[in-house]
């Protein structure tokens, strides 16, 4: 396990020319595009919240490599090279983009997940897209234009996290800037919505909402919805008891994927330690939250 990471310098965070990254296989890119459509099968984003070292990175992938084998269910690798939101200056903010983009393409070449993580500035859209599979904005950045746009223009697939103070319909426009600028496709996930302070609750009714708003596949969110942002000392606080309860009711709600942080000891991560579901907890919940679709009549994947 490796121990918590210095932050990433100002350069490093806005690094546009990683060096030492190879294009995106175009196959791989074209089957996630495929997945976030409106009608599309079923699938898992699931990875740690921020990159750590390769034997962690490994670890998880690996073992969501054997989920997706033994279960034939699509999943998307996710973790951040950089956390620019972090709650204290001096949290463990991630490698960086250039070692980042490293990281995530030694987990592609060890376990052919495709893989989706962060942006945060526009320039980094560019060369991000060129080693993976999903740009993801993240929710406090759902609204601003320069960003959408650039993620959009690379022609990548991009996953747009609900702002915690919109409602669904108002994600609309969001999804138009993205489709608009060239976005192979869209995905848009709900990650609760702010109730007074430091509190998270998720409307059931939100991914009817925000698949007729956006066209496009409603995930879910798990594990951020937890949290209780601003009740930790200089960290977001969270309640991952209730990730199964809030799993099993989106997935009866009808969400269209789900969105997982997970790590084998959440205690010991980098990011997002009150919040992350455990490794060995991940399976279970999957394959309880595969029957409950078969079970409803949605199909197992």
């Amino acid at each position: 396990m490796s121990g918590p990471q210095a932050t990433v310098s100002t350069e490093s965070k806005r690094s546009a020319e990683p060096t030492a990254s190879t294009p995106r296989p175009a196959e791989s890119a074209a089957r996630v595009a495929e997945l976030f459509q409106p009608g599309g099968p079923f699938f898992l984003i699931a990875g740690p919240c921020v990159l750590e070292d390769d034997a962690l990175n490994l670890t998880i992938g690996e073992a969501l490599a054997r989920l997706a084998d033994d279960l034939r269910l699509p999943i998307v690798f996710k973790a951040s090279f950089d956390k620019a939101n972090r709650s204290s200056a001096g949290s463990p903010r991630g490698p960086g983009i250039e070692d980042g983009l490293r990281r995530l393409e030694r987990v592609r070449e060890a376990t052919g997940l495709p893989l989706l993580t962060d942006v945060h500035l526009p320039d980094q859209c560019g060369p991000t897209a060129q080693v993976v599979d999903v740009l993801q904005i993240p929710a406090f950045l759902c609204r601003q234009t320069d960003l959408l746009v650039a993620a959009g223009s690379t022609g990548a697939t991009v996953n747009v996290k609900k702002g915690q103070w919109m409602a669904p319909h108002e994600m609309r426009g969001a999804a138009a800037k993205t489709r608009q600028a060239g976005a192979a496709a869209l995905g848009v996930t709900e990650r609760g919505t702010f109730f007074g302070y430091g509190n998270l609750v998720v409307d059931m009714r939100s991914f009817v909402q925000l698949r007729e708003a956006c066209a496009a596949p409603a995930i879910f969110d798990g594990t951020h919805s937890v949290q209780r942002p601003g009740e930790g000392a200089g960290i977001s606080g969270g309640e991952p008891r209730f990730i199964p309860h809030l799993v099993r009711a989106a997935v009866a709600a009808g969400c269209d994927a789900l969105f997982l942080e997970t790590h084998p000891d959440p205690a010991r991560g980098l990011s997002d330690t009150t919040n992350m579901l455990p490794l060995d907890r991940l399976r279970p919940l999957v394959e309880e939250t595969l029957a409950l679709r078969a079970a409803l009549g949605f199909g197992a994947a």
